[in-house]
């Protein structure tokens, strides 16, 4: 379905920004949890805390030890309002944040996220995704193991359901992203479809091959120069050819069926910012591309085109909130 919402003056809360996002940030099982509302998390599932802070009746921050990933990742756990007193399970989105040196497990806490929530019942897990990890498993590592999907999906996850209440299901989850983000919530939404409900892309890259291979190059490059020490996500000079139809949405078009897709991408890009111009113009393209596949698909999906470049808006990103919220399982 198509929506067109134009509210410009609302719209820029987080801008890919560093010296990567500078060149081009494009952007199951059941485990039934058992904590209460006075338990503190422990370790588990490859997972060892080794900071923590558990005094904000809302923030809950771990820090960990893992074998997946060579230093130690962070995650915000950001809890509904009434979850120490109501005893109730609640649906969890996970939320990634975009690429650059400057973007982390922090990102959406310094944009507002704990207002865009407030009085929705829901989980929103927000983890470290390296500054150009692309949620993948690199095909090289010069820098020691990067496994971010690794790390979030057969870590993170089920360590989130042991230790809070929530529903370890299919309809208890959901994914979305910010620009690399949003291409990590497309992946995951797609390669373990098991295990998200619900998948939404703001202004998150759709297509890895076309144009060349433009956002896959750029995969590489970034990761490459910013993450790997010189390794790269998908490999050089020759890609794992098998690894890029794996994560790429477009070529996963019967992963998403029966799930709720939400999709935003901007119009009309800074004229004066090359870089934003490159960054939005290649999503909105790789979007289309991707939605006119879900619709001869006869998939339904929720697509949005917005005036502006490669940021995050926060007004879609509520209106996304209440959708997940209407197709997850109720608190």
């Amino acid at each position: 379905m198509s929506a067109h919402e134009h509210r410009p003056t609302r719209r820029s809360l987080i801008r890919a920004a560093g010296g990567l996002s500078a060149a081009m940030a494009l952007g199951a099982g059941s485990v039934l949890a058992t904590a209460t509302a006075a338990s503190a998390a422990g370790d588990g599932f490859g997972l060892r805390i080794v900071d923590h802070n558990e005094g904000d009746p809302r923030m809950r921050y771990y820090r960990f030890a893992t074998d997946a990933v060579g230093w130690n990742p962070a995650v915000n756990v950001l809890l509904p309002d009434g979850y120490h007193t109501e005893g109730r399970r609640y649906p969890v989105l996970y939320l990634l944040h975009g690429g650059g040196t400057d973007q982390d497990f922090i990102t959406f806490d310094r944009a507002g996220i704990r207002a865009w929530t407030a009085g929705r019942p829901v989980i929103v897990v927000m983890p470290d995704g390296g500054h150009a990890g692309w949620y993948s498993n690199p095909v090289s590592s010069n820098a020691g193991p990067r496994n971010w999907e690794t790390f979030h999906i057969a870590q993170l996850l089920p360590w989130i359901d042991a230790n809070f209440r929530t529903y370890a299901e299919y309809d208890g989850r959901a994914v979305a992203g910010f620009s690399m983000g949003g291409f990590g919530a497309l992946k995951y939404a797609a390669k373990y479809y098991g295990h998200f409900a619900s998948v939404s892309a703001h202004s998150g890259p759709a297509s890895l091959r076309r144009d060349a291979g433009l956002v896959g190059h750029w995969a590489n490059a970034s990761s490459a120069a910013v993450e790997l020490a010189g390794g790269t996500v998908y490999g050089v000079p020759l890609w794992d050819e098998a690894r890029v139809s794996a994560d790429n949405p477009v070529e996963r078009i019967e992963s998403y069926r029966n799930k709720r897709v939400f999709l935003v991408a901007g119009t009309s890009p800074d004229p004066v910012n090359w870089f934003d111009q490159v960054n939005e113009n290649q999503v909105l393209a790789g979007q289309r591309e991707f939605r006119a596949l879900l619709g001869a698909a006869g998939i339904p999906h929720e697509w949005h085109e917005e005036p502006g470049g490669h940021v995050f808006r926060d007004y879609m990103f509520q209106r996304d909130l209440d959708g997940i919220i209407a197709r997850l399982r109720k608190a």
